[in-house]
């Protein structure tokens, strides 16, 4: 099982860790210009593209679980039919939201608290980057039906790719060109074309076979639209109450002024270092158990659960310790600017136990999208999201930005709890 296991997980963790080290790089880029200003703009613009993309990301989640359980029996047109029904959701929903940009940048920019100029900055960088949402939706469903049919390897190679584009792009832009927040934005878009032009060379490189089963009629069919639907609306509200509980998180940030949100968005990329490494193993996770929910081998479903949890302790561990002992350098890495960095480190400690108390929520998330216990995922997670509220609400005015981040560690404690609370309601132990 352990093979399995880290055969699944490896290719995703590398896969994952790209992802924060993105960030890391946009952060530094703006955290060594001559403002905090810069660094406040591309956290509250990536808040913005967190609530579109992380929005969407239900398609990718449901589908990889649904994918996932008809690899397990073997129909090839089922397979299909996930892929071609969350592309053509996905493509729908980007071309909107470039349709829809001036409404969706207004908007959240009247909701997200900040200063004036850092909603400027932060406005020229969604206009930017929001070309690119199409095919980053798209990419999302692409990754996602790879890994159910259970093939880690594909995603790894299109988000490396991205990334380092990505990456190299946003040096380029920024440091060659001076473009500032425009020129990581602009990084982005490029990237994300490179990724879907990848993405579609490796489909025709292994699974062009399944080509044959497109039917325009089946794809739009109301009735399967709908099945598909059904459990995406659950995970999408599931993945609402992440959104709006981050996006809350970095709007009080704001409202707190620039150096807080400055250091609370540097460490903020703690927490994704060790999510994206924990979701190696969710996304294993959402493959191995969809599988084996296939199958109809409970059995299998159980020792699954058993060693993925031995591996998510053992890696929160590890983190608590990378934190507690390099945590201060680690802000280096994303700004030099004196005052912010002391600001973070008075909330430092607030990461160094988080590993531990977000660990489950991540293994328990991958085991109920595998299972496609969509309702189970988003009852615990209102619990969870309410939780956080009720406990910001009732700390704020006596412990200020120290209340935010206990509320985020209970916030993720929570729903690790609620998970374990509900497991054995799964469906697949009712059968």
């Amino acid at each position: 099982m352990n093979k399995e296991i880290l055969k699944l997980a490896i290719p995703n963790i590398l896969t994952n860790l790209t992802v924060p080290l993105l960030g890391m790089v946009d952060m530094h880029l703006m955290g060594y210009q001559d403002s905090s200003v810069f660094m406040g703009a591309v956290a509250l613009g990536g808040v913005i593209f967190n609530f579109v993309y992380w929005g969407f990301a239900f398609l990718r989640m449901s589908l990889s679980g649904m994918a996932a359980q008809a690899f397990g029996r073997n129909n090839t047109h089922e397979m299909a039919m996930m892929l071609f029904r969350g592309l053509f959701l996905a493509l729908s929903a980007g071309i909107v939201l470039v349709v829809l940009q001036n409404g969706v940048v207004g908007i959240s920019l009247k909701i997200l608290e900040g200063s004036q100029e850092v909603k400027q900055l932060a406005s020229d960088y969604f206009y930017v980057r929001i070309w690119a949402a199409p095919l980053a939706i798209s990419l999302m469903v692409i990754n996602g039906w790879f890994l159910g049919m259970q093939n880690a390897i594909y995603p790894m190679l299109i988000s490396i790719t991205i990334n380092v584009v990505n990456i190299g792009s946003s040096f380029f832009f920024v440091k060659v060109l001076d473009m500032k927040v425009e020129g990581v934005a602009m990084g982005s878009v490029v990237a994300n074309i490179a990724g879907f032009i990848l993405a579609i060379i490796l489909f025709f490189k292994k699974y062009s076979y399944i080509l044959k089963e497109f039917r325009l009629n089946d794809i739009i069919d109301k009735k399967g639209l709908l099945g598909f639907l059904n459990i995406s609306g659950d995970i999408f509200l599931r993945t609402l109450c992440i959104i709006i509980t981050f996006t809350f998180f970095t709007s009080k940030s704001a409202g707190s002024g620039d150096t807080i949100l400055a250091a609370n968005s540097a460490l903020l990329q703690f927490l994704f270092l060790f999510s994206y490494f924990l979701d190696g193993f969710a996304y294993a996770a959402e493959a191995l158990v969809g599988k084996f929910t296939g199958r109809k081998a409970i059995k299998e479903v159980k020792r699954s659960v058993h060693y993925l949890f031995g591996w998510g302790i053992g890696f929160a561990l590890l983190f608590v310790v990378l934190y507690s002992a390099g945590g201060q350098y680690l802000l280096l890495l994303f700004t030099n600017q004196q005052e912010v960095i002391s600001t973070a480190k008075e909330y430092l400690p607030w990461l160094i136990i988080l590993p531990l108390t977000g660990f489950a929520s991540y293994i328990w998330d991958g085991i109920y999208i595998g299972a496609t216990a969509s309702k189970l995922m988003r009852n615990t997670m209102l619990l969870a999201t309410t939780m956080f509220f009720i406990l910001f609400i009732l700390l704020k005015n006596s412990l200020g930005n120290h209340a935010l981040w206990l509320a985020m560690n209970v916030f993720m404690l929570s729903r690790g709890l609620f998970q374990t609370l509900f497991y054995k309601h799964l469906r697949i132990f009712k059968q």
